[in-house]
């Protein structure tokens, strides 16, 4: 999803929209519950989820201006909320205080927790159909396929950095990589993806501009739905069209504002929050000989640490219950903390290399259904930029970094870099040159077919790539994870 100019990183909310706590005074709410957005939230998440824990595994807090909500804490009283589905509904239309009037229409929390006929938000055979429709199609992307888009959009946005020797690796890169991709699988051209990156940034924040982001979501949505209807090929979105399930184009609408928000802005974060630790992290600092953890460990331990989505997985008691000796009223927000139950105390002595059993991808039937491919596009990504910036560092102090506010994300507001500079290729310089933003040239995508085929086991992405080798020659001595990135591609 691209525009002339490369976007804004985004920024923190207005904070007319999350008022500070008097000086002195901890980030409480008005009913005595902790605030879970808000400066000092933002900035050390891990000190409002200590002080919840002294209540239980189950805390009240308040996710916004007036939103009261629950917040699973421990990682056992998750597993048990994400696997009951016959005590807990995901449809939000079972949240009374928004459906009487207490909050209003207008909260910006709204677009992240409001009901749309998605599968994220059913129950019973309406999550059965929709998720089918989604997961049948994410399974004909192959996944070679999807490496080379990766690594052919990384090598796109490193070209368009290298010869600087600086970047925002948020707005510049991590941002961006994962739209570049979306646009090849859903096959969405670049000015319907201008909306749906400023939309869904906007409604992730959920600051006071959250509604009007949510109709620009919409409105971008409802264009591609159009365009596919029209030409369909050989992309995510029209093998969706075609599945038995005979999704209308509302439904089509929710599926991909699903699929946009869960790969995108989770995505970026992911990928974002990984280079953190990688570039800050003394366990990574060295060389392969010291003992160094590769990439894959790198995000696990993000996955477990600092998910990319903090909080969220928002269920309702179906009737007035207990978790942990906690009693949860019915048709009141349940919201599920993965950052939370992945650092639970009762799990410190759990190894985490190498273990997957975080719940950063939630867990029970509406655990996230591309997992893999989404682990997939930001391993790729990682890996590309320290392969061919081998030498790069923080711009700044990690506490100098600031974090976005907001209840549900864990997402810098920028990441700031610099490197030695590197030799671009001759087809980048002169693509700079003649006005046409490099970022958004793209291999051009798989000729559309005239009838999208019906979902099978044996239909592939169509596309062939040959990887574009780094063009520079540096001859400085190359971190560790050149040489990881090198060894895993039999170089």
């Amino acid at each position: 999803m691209t525009s002339p100019i490369a976007p804004e990183p985004a920024s923190a909310p207005d904070p007319a929209a999350f008022p500070a706590p008097p000086p002195g005074c901890p980030a409480h709410a008005g009913s005595g519950a902790l605030r879970l957005y808000g400066p000092e939230h933002a900035a050390d998440p891990q000190a409002t989820f200590a002080a919840l824990r002294k209540q239980g595994s189950v805390a009240p807090v308040e996710i916004a201006p007036g939103v009261d909500a629950d917040l699973v804490l421990g990682y056992q009283s998750a597993l048990e909320v994400l696997r009951s589905p016959e005590r807990f509904s995901k449809d939000p239309r079972n949240w009374r205080a928004l459906e009487d009037g207490s909050v209003p229409a207008d909260s910006p929390v709204v677009p992240m927790m409001g009901y749309r006929p998605n599968a994220l938000w059913s129950d019973g055979e309406a999550h059965a159909r929709y998720r089918g429709a989604i997961t049948d199609s994410l399974g004909q992307v192959d996944p070679n396929a999807l490496r080379g888009y990766v690594e052919d959009s990384a090598d796109i946005l490193i070209d368009r950095i290298g010869a600087r020797g600086n970047a925002d690796l948020l707005g510049e890169y991590g941002a961006l990589l994962p739209l570049l991709v979306f646009n090849r699988l859903f096959g969405c051209p670049a000015d319907i993806g201008d909306k749906l990156v400023v939309g869904m940034s906007g409604i992730f924040d959920a600051d006071a501009d959250s509604e009007k982001a949510n109709q620009l979501l919409t409105e971008g949505m409802l264009e591609l739905v159009a365009l596919k209807r029209r030409q369909p090929g050989a992309d995510v979105t029209s093998w969706m069209m075609a599945h038995p399930a005979g999704l209308s184009d509302e439904e089509m609408l929710h599926q991909l504002v699903l699929l946009v928000g869960a790969g995108t802005e989770p995505e970026q974060n992911l990928i974002c929050n990984a280079l953190l630790l990688l570039l800050s992290d003394d366990r990574f600092a060295g060389d392969l000989a010291g003992g160094s953890m590769p990439v894959d460990e790198a995000l696990d331990e993000v996955l477990w640490g600092d998910p990319p989505l903090a909080n969220y997985a928002v269920h309702y008691a179906i009737q007035d219950t207990e978790v942990d000796g906690v009693e949860l009223v019915a048709g009141r927000p349940i919201l599920v903390s993965f950052t939370a139950a992945n650092t639970d105390p009762a799990l410190s002595g759990e190894r985490r290399g190498g273990n997957r059993a975080h719940l950063s991808w939630s867990a029970g039937p509406h655990t996230c259904p591309a997992k893999s491919p989404a682990r997939l596009i930001a391993a790729v990504a990682v890996e590309k930029l320290l392969d061919r910036l081998p030498d790069i560092e923080l711009d700044c102090e990690v506490g100098q970094l600031e974090w976005r506010q907001g209840p549900f994300h864990r997402a810098l507001v920028a990441l700031p870099v610099v490197f030695p500079p590197i030799t671009i290729s001759a087809p980048a310089a002169a693509e700079e040159t003649s006005g046409a933003p490099a970022w958004t040239t793209q291999p051009a995508p798989p000729t559309p077919s005239a009838t999208p085929q019906p979902p099978s086991s044996s239909t592939r992405q169509v596309g062939t790539y040959t990887v574009r080798e780094p063009a520079s020659a540096n001859a400085a001595p190359r971190r560790w994870w050149s040489f990881l990135v090198g060894s895993r591609r039999g170089r």
